[in-house]
């Protein structure tokens, strides 16, 4: 017991450490002069998520309130949760609750007030967050009980934040002069070393989702680091036959698509099946972040294309390729190729569901805090940047 507390409490600060690292990804793409709020928006996660999470959130995602869309007030407050095991899984997951919201500060750079993403990201990780994370993993969650199949948060983080960040920039509108005038990225180092500490931390989130020093754990590992890997490839070999040039960006991009994909079945396919969804998911999401160009929507670091879409390839894939005589102590059902057949259904039913609520809502939420305190700043002070209008600070200053 205490080895897999100990692997729970390390997973738990793995993945505490993939915001700052997601800061760094996401901010060396932006603009010289929006670096430092990137930056903040991603911190703010790690701010403004735990104490909302600890007082409510954690409850409505977990309280066995007997129903199948939300949890209880019964463990507000952490009310009764004293013991090692519960406390770790509690943090464990906590940190999840705050990458998630995370992620969508992609979508909308170079354009969101701060201070009305200070008072979307509470609002949201209790309105959409907490509700889908019980139907995925609670009690009575109805996905759950389906059966649908989600290993560390496919669904339940990736879907939900994608859809949620379609609807934030579909809200927001187009930077100005988009797309005919498309901003370079201001330090790609940065986004390369972001990329190497998502994936590390990566493997404590889908490992950590064992939640045990385990076979399953092992297993997960093990896929992540092979996934990852197949996503990368995969990615700069469409990239050259498309465009000539294996860019940075591409390699770093392509790691993230796959670990996305692979995060949904990361204990529940074999090893060689991880190929599949790093592979998969590399070339669909090069392909799948030209959409925006198509359809109009200003998703300006593509958390659509990556982080919508991947989790849709992985937690579909999942429905053929899930294997349990793969996994060590696998008790999970099987997919089409495996002998199952529901699995599939399952898993679109479950995406499709997620996908179209979190849109819903958050669409819902940032038209409310849009006409009562603005989302979006002044064109003037998106000409000048977002350090100086909303932080008073420089990223960057020469002497």
């Amino acid at each position: 017991m205490e080895g897999n507390t100990a692997w729970i409490l390390i997973s738990a600060a793995m993945v505490l450490f993939m915001v700052p690292g997601l800061a760094l990804f996401y901010g060396g793409m932006v603009r010289t002069k929006n670096a430092l709020n990137m930056l903040n928006m991603n911190m703010w996660c790690l701010g403004a998520v735990p104490v909302v999470w600890v007082l409510v959130g954690w409850s409505l995602a977990s309280g066995d309130s007997g129903r199948s869309w939300l949890g209880d007030l019964s463990v507000v407050g952490l009310k009764g949760v004293h013991d090692v095991e519960g406390l770790a899984t509690f943090a464990f997951l906590m940190t999840f609750a705050c990458i998630t919201p995370a992620l969508i500060s992609g979508a909308v750079a170079d354009r969101m007030k701060f201070s009305a993403w200070m008072v979307f990201v509470p609002v949201w990780s209790l309105a959409v967050y907490a509700p889908v994370v019980y139907w995925v993993y609670g009690p009575k969650g109805w996905i759950l009980d389906l059966p649908a199949l989600d290993f560390a948060g496919g669904t339940a983080i990736h879907v939900n934040a994608g859809a949620a960040a379609l609807a934030l920039a579909i809200v927001l509108g187009k930077r100005s002069g988009w797309p005919e005038n498309r901003p370079a990225p201001h330090n790609i180092p940065f986004v390369m070393l972001g990329a190497g500490i998502l994936w590390f931390g990566w493997f404590g989130f889908n490992a950590g989702s064992a939640l045990g020093a385990n076979g399953a754990a092992a297993q997960a590992f093990v896929n992540t680091f092979v996934a990852g890997a197949a996503g990368m490839v995969s990615w700069l070999i469409v990239e050259v036959i498309k465009t000539g040039k294996a860019s940075t960006i591409g390699m770093a991009s392509g790691v993230v698509a796959a670990l996305v994909a692979i995060t949904p079945a990361a204990g529940f396919v074999g090893t060689m099946h991880s190929f599949v969804f790093g592979a998969a998911a590399g070339a669909i999401c090069f392909f799948a972040i030209q959409a925006k160009f198509r359809f109009g929507f200003d998703d300006s670091l593509d958390v659509v294309g990556i982080h919508l879409v991947g989790g849709i390839v992985g937690g579909i894939l999942l429905g053929f390729f899930a294997d349990s005589s793969a996994v060590p102590g696998g008790d999970f059902i099987d997919g089409v190729f495996f002998g199952g057949g529901i699995l599939l259904w399952n898993q679109a039913l479950s995406i499709g569901v997620v996908l179209v609520y979190s849109f819903v809502v958050t669409f819902v939420i940032a038209k409310f805090l849009d006409s009562v305190m603005g989302l979006r700043v002044s064109v003037e002070t998106e000409l000048m940047g977002l350090d100086q209008s909303d932080h008073g600070e420089a990223a960057y200053v020469i002497e």
